[in-house]
């Protein structure tokens, strides 16, 4: 298996970067921390990543908001990551950021995939050693990074973000999920711990010889993402009244996202009467066909904070038949906005949406079923109006505040678990 690190961590890292969608949901902002550790409990974490801000991704913002959490808790956070285009030569913008040697993510503009660095990391990590260290992407940086920490003795907590069985059917590698599973398994056992967003993505790894699981969800910024965000001028330039009903999707336009068959239920929506338009929001390979075959659909773009916001805000149902989700912010950005989801019962829906009460969960992979619950949220203008004044008020206790919480309690347990990985 040693010879397949490198190799499989490509894809791997291919694959963990596109997981989550580019536009910056889970915008950057200051959290409101409650009080801190006791100053003998407070540490200094180093996290690793293939992908941080400014990079605009889930993993790349859900990791900002973390750091800063963490931060904001009295901890000294430091993080190690590969120097992207804005760097240049220059020095990270950020004193406590380590820059390596990164390459560019082919298919993928303005991503970065981080190349192996374990003799720079020991180096750095002999200079100013933290006392446990965060391995968010299982990439070659991120293997290098478990290797280094392993040979300093320093605890080491991992983040699992790919779905690779989901993967394969669309990108037709389905002769290399054993492979890929493989490397996935060494890599997160060699670990002291491995953070995973749901309770059944845990059961699913643990079936599969995972070991040390912990779950960490997400969180929402209700004062960014709030239905008080519509906007009537922006419903105007769609070419939308107030009382028409608009159908909405962030994220990666990408394959994986399964967008024919968003797009499918939104064609079966209009002619039941019950959409006028569908905005999809993000950019992906797939953006340049789906605009060409359908002109009347939206495409903003890329968009992050405000915008983003705005745009959610604007909208009614939230469309998201992706099937290879570790989690899914922007299920919780959408409800958070008052739109009424359609999804697949699994990941973030599943834990956060409440059949017929705030959206339509639609059991896993049944795509006729997806299409026919569009539909009848599109015949029931009340019920639809009704999810949308329900769904932000059902997420009152998923704040980022607890969640960094739950983070730093995992991350003080890894340190009393010290463990030679096998």
């Amino acid at each position: 298996m040693a010879d397949l690190a490198f190799p499989a961590a490509t894809i791997i890292t291919m694959i963990s970067t596109i997981d989550r969608d580019p536009r910056g949901g889970a915008a950057h902002a200051r959290l409101e921390i409650g009080p801190g550790p006791a100053p003998g409990s407070r540490r200094r974490v180093c996290v690793v990543s293939e992908t941080y801000p400014p990079e605009i991704n889930g993993v790349a913002m859900t990791l900002a908001r973390l750091v800063d959490g963490l931060r904001g808790r009295g901890h000294a956070v430091s993080v190690v990551r590969p120097r992207q285009r804005v760097d240049r030569c220059g020095p990270p913008r950020d004193a406590e950021e380590f820059l390596v040697h990164g390459a560019p993510l082919p298919g993928y503009g303005g991503l970065q995939i981080g190349l192996p660095a374990a003799g720079a990391l020991r180096r750095h990590w002999t200079r100013h050693r933290p006392d446990v260290v965060y391995v968010a992407t299982e990439g070659p940086l991120g293997w290098s990074a478990v290797r280094a920490a392993t040979r300093l003795r320093l605890p080491v907590v991992s983040g699992f973000h790919t779905n690779f069985h989901s993967y394969a059917k669309h990108y037709h590698a389905g002769w290399f999920v054993r492979v890929v599973a493989g490397y996935l398994r060494r890599f997160h056992n060699r670990t002291t711990a491995t953070v995973v967003a749901t309770a059944d993505l845990r059961a699913r790894l643990n079936a599969l010889g995972f070991t040390n699981l912990s779950v960490l969800g997400r969180g929402v910024d209700s004062g960014l993402f709030t239905p008080e965000r519509r906007c009537a001028a922006l419903r105007a330039a769609w070419g939308v009244s107030e009382h028409d009903t608009v159908a909405l999707y962030v994220g990666r336009i990408a394959p994986e996202k399964n967008l024919e068959l968003a797009v499918e239920a939104y064609r079966a929506m209009q002619r039941v009467g019950g959409a006028r338009r569908f905005v999809l929001v993000g950019d992906g390979p797939q953006r340049a066909a789906l605009q060409k075959r359908h002109p009347d659909l939206v495409f903003p773009g890329a968009l992050i904070a405000q915008q983003l916001a705005a745009h959610y805000a604007a909208a009614d149902v939230f469309l998201f038949p992706s099937e290879t989700e570790t989690f899914g912010n922007v299920v919780l950005e959408a409800m958070a906005s008052g739109l009424a989801l359609v999804a697949y019962d699994y990941a973030a829906a599943r834990m956060h949406v409440t059949h017929g009460e705030t959206g339509v969960l639609i059991p896993y992979g049944q795509a006729a079923a997806f299409v026919a619950g569009a539909v009848e949220l599109a015949r029931s203008p009340l019920r639809l109006a009704r999810m949308r004044r329900r769904a932000p008020a059902s997420l009152a206790s998923v704040a980022w505040p607890r969640v960094i919480e739950r983070f730093e309690a995992i991350l003080s347990d890894a340190l009393g678990q010290r463990r030679t990985p096998s």
